[in-house]
């Protein structure tokens, strides 16, 4: 019997239909994708618009306060939904359920189903129960092993998907909740994570993007070293990739083998998301970084030596306890250098449960909301040099749409959602997912406007 005749053998007609809201990062909408997947194997039928849906599905993140916010926000949008239209069942699950448990249910009435972030799988068991007329409640340790081979459903466009390696971390950074909140370090096993990598190749994914809370820590943990580097090489196997592109890497992960397989691979993005945090020595050891600012700027310049034309984005935090105003200078200095090409700088979240909690010195929100908006002018002004010293320079760009009579996509130094566009006239008719040679005429602080110089693409 299904969930559906069962709902309406309760006197409940129920069509079955879902929506799942993913929040937060990429490594979550990959959870939300495999919950999605689970679902439409029991009938369910996904629906874009909560409003439509009689189940809907949160996927929370808990990261930092606005994360907490927002996710809080959408939980009480839904409940709103549930008092007033269609949804009969609302389950929340992730970080946000992981962290704050029956709180958050005592808090919220409205929700029927919590689950953790290693027992989302068990969302079909937590529907049934609910449908049953009991609330379900399922949070296990962080760290309990996912089982593999779970359907997954792709929300992502046809041509690119995320790959999750492995979940966890152990970096235990003194701001960063995360290992709480996911537990140790559980890297998957390399024949699985193929496996999937050939079935998404195989439904027409050309970009794959490798993602972790550390990439680089890749195999430590099944292989006692790391096998990030050899991973990627049988990646680059399949034939269908086109791209493949590594985000989250944790600076002191990446060695020499790593840069080598980066280097000789043309399938390897030249592109490196490497979040560094700070430059002062100072903060680098309250923030539990286990590294040094000439270690990083050392680090930096062997990457661009070793790796040609490597796109390098950091991410950076401002206002943390105890960044005085030489602290800040430091990085602000540093950010001036130019070495980065794609930047992202966050004021501090203080969080409980974290080391950094119980940190006096602090620093206040308006003075670290300054110090970000200081750095980002600076950084605008670095990448409008760096983009128009591309002016004539011809890019491959991975075509994802057409905006007001213009083709735009990405070249391989732009990771999707949070870096820069190109935009291209040209006579031909592109589809989302070929790849245009685009020639590079005019140069914006971030975007770039071309003209494809070839009638035709992969």
């Amino acid at each position: 019997m299904t969930l559906t005749e069962t709902a309406v053998e309760r006197g409940r007609s129920m069509n079955g239909s879902v929506s799942v809201v993913s929040l937060g990062c990429a490594k979550n909408l990959v959870d939300s994708e495999v919950m999605m997947g689970l679902l439409k194997e029991k009938g369910f039928v996904p629906v874009e618009d909560a409003e439509d849906a009689e189940v809907i599905v949160i996927n929370t993140c808990a990261f930092i306060e606005d994360a907490k916010e927002e996710s809080v926000d959408t939980i009480l949008e839904a409940a709103r939904l549930k008092e007033k239209g269609r949804c009969r069942v609302l389950v929340v699950t992730g970080c946000l359920s992981q962290r704050y448990g029956k709180k958050l249910m005592n808090q919220i009435p409205e929700i029927d189903a919590m689950l953790g972030t290693s027992s989302y799988p068990q969302i079909i068991q937590a529907i049934q129960s609910v449908l049953k007329g009991y609330k379900a409640f399922n949070l296990k340790k962080a760290s309990y092993a996912l089982p593999e081979n779970l359907p997954r459903v792709q929300t992502t466009p046809a041509y690119m998907a995320y790959l999750k390696i492995a979940d966890g971390c152990d970096n235990r950074c003194s701001y960063c909740i995360i290992p709480a909140l996911r537990g140790k370090y559980r890297s998957r096993k390399k024949e699985e994570i193929l496996k999937e990598a050939v079935r998404l190749a195989g439904n027409g994914v050309k970009e794959l993007i490798l993602v972790a809370q550390d990439t680089t820590r890749y195999g430590m943990d099944l292989y006692g070293e790391p096998r990030l580097g050899e991973l990627l090489e049988e990646l680059c196997t399949i034939d269908r990739l086109k791209w493949i592109r590594l985000l989250y890497c944790y600076p002191d992960g990446i060695d020499s083998r790593l840069v080598e397989v980066i280097r000789k691979n043309k399938k390897i993005c030249n592109y490196l998301d490497v979040p560094i945090q700070h430059i002062n020595d100072h903060i680098l050891r309250q923030m539990n970084r286990n590294t040094t600012g000439e270690k990083i700027e050392q680090l930096i310049i062997r990457l661009k030596k070793d790796i040609p034309g490597l796109i390098l984005r950091t991410s950076l935090i401002v206002g943390f306890p105890g960044e005085s105003q030489k602290e800040f200078k430091d990085l602000l200095t540093f950010v001036n250098k130019g070495y980065f090409d794609r930047l992202g700088v966050f004021p501090y979240s203080r969080e409980e449960g974290t080391p950094a909690f119980h940190l006096t010195n602090r620093v206040s929100k308006d003075t670290a909301l300054k110090r970000q908006r200081s750095i980002m002018e600076v950084q605008q002004s670095i990448s409008l040099k760096k983009n128009l010293d591309k002016i004539d320079n011809i890019y491959e760009v991975l075509v994802e749409g057409r905006e007001d009579g213009m083709y735009f996509g990405r070249t391989y130094g732009d990771a999707p959602e949070i870096d820069n566009l190109v935009y291209f006239s040209s006579a031909t008719h592109w589809e989302p997912g070929t790849f245009a040679r685009v020639k590079v005429g005019q140069a914006y602080e971030y975007d770039l406007i071309g003209e494809c110089i070839n009638e035709s693409g992969e």
